[in-house]
């Protein structure tokens, strides 16, 4: 599925100057970082309304006046966000779960202050068992954004999360660990996210039998993942899919309404065994 935008006014000229390879790549990059600043300054406005921990509810039990109708098949959906955000990058995407029939989503908020991915992992455990207790859901979906896709995949694998999460899709997350920005290894949790950490060679240990399906999103222009193809998960006992998503950065990855769709058709996917996955990798869904 390709998503092409509107021609800029300059293309023609743009095209002239520089060589046709290299032009494409430079708009698609123009383009993509356009995406990306429009995208930041939104999110910046929206990030106070996403501080605090959403009310939880429990569903109403349905009454026995009333004729039962079908109950949902799937199960919740689990939103965790990147480092230093909160759950208002979800804004979209939840609105697209939504309207799709998707109406069991929360959001966790893990604290900015966190300094180790095994905490933060074991606070989605216990998120994710009262999520179950309330909703009387044997399993849930997870979709983490960046760090909130590692911090899912500990859980998994390490904590015996794969009993309860069925799918777990990760946004431009570093799963074999991330080299830009050197100066940000002053922040813990930042060393934990480079090649070669100890947390990344706890998720590079055999996992035998793990029951969870992953579905990795990762970005050609994704300006925080270096190399960017450390955003696919290579892992001998994992059923994994790599997507590849054209054009957008690493912030446009949970807004996309391409990748929305992509995320969907994740969750919404019957699991066929390891070699039709295997077909599937190097998608393109924008």
């Amino acid at each position: 599925m390709k998503v092409t935008g509107t021609a800029l006014p300059f293309l023609p000229l743009y095209r002239r100057l520089l060589p046709s390879r290299l032009a494409g790549l430079s708009l698609a990059l123009l383009k993509a970082t356009a995406l990306e600043l429009a995208i930041l300054a939104g999110h910046l406005l929206l990030y106070p309304s996403g501080i605090t921990q959403e009310r939880r509810t429990t569903p109403a039990p349905p009454s026995p006046d009333t004729t039962q109708l079908p109950t949902e098949t799937s199960p919740p959906v689990v939103l965790l966000h990147g480092f230093i955000d909160n759950r208002s990058v979800f804004v979209l995407l939840r609105r697209n779960l939504a309207q799709h029939g998707r109406h069991q989503v929360e959001s966790l908020n893990y604290s900015p202050l966190t300094c180790d991915i095994r905490t933060a992992a074991e606070l989605l455990g216990r998120h994710i068992e009262g999520i179950c207790e309330r909703t009387g859901s044997r399993q849930v979906d997870v979709v983490g954004h960046s760090l909130g896709g590692l911090i899912a995949r500990y859980y998994v694998q390490r904590l015996g999360g794969d009993h309860r999460v069925r799918t777990l899709v990760t946004l431009g997350t570093p799963h074999s660990g991330t080299s830009v920005v050197p100066l940000a290894n002053a922040h813990p949790i930042v060393r934990q996210m480079r090649p070669g950490s100890p947390i990344l060679e706890e998720l590079a240990l055999p996992a035998p039998g793990c029951r969870t399906h992953f579905v990795s999103f990762w970005s050609d222009l994704d300006h925080l993942m270096d190399p960017l193809e450390t955003a696919c998960i290579d892992h001998a006992d994992l059923l994994a899919q790599n997507v590849r998503v054209s054009g957008v950065g690493h912030l446009a990855l949970p807004v996309h309404p391409a990748v929305a769709t992509g995320i969907r058709q994740a969750l919404d996917s019957t699991r066929t065994g390891a070699a039709t996955v295997a077909q599937a990798d190097g998608m393109t869904v924008a």
